[in-house]
């Protein structure tokens, strides 16, 4: 998969302010941030990236995600 394809899968899925997407087209990191994170721990957040990718975990079309889940007010604070 293309970094352009996920990062923009990610967009679709989740508003956010900020978002870096890079990889090598099976292994991934992503930094993303959105107010949709406020109160919810780090597995909640993960889940909610998860779910957005659906299949694409489970077909292998992205083998491994590292994930950064940051609210706005961390973001800025950083």
């Amino acid at each position: 998969m293309e970094v352009a394809t996920l990062k923009q899968i990610l967009q679709n899925g989740l508003p956010c302010d900020h978002l870096d997407v890079d990889g090598d087209g099976r292994h991934f990191q992503v930094t993303m941030v959105s107010a949709l994170f406020r109160g919810k721990g780090m597995v909640q957040r993960h889940q909610m990236v998860y779910e957005v990718l659906g299949n694409l975990m489970v077909d292998e079309d992205v083998h491994a995600l590292a994930l950064k889940t940051i609210t706005p007010e961390d973001w800025a604070k950083s």
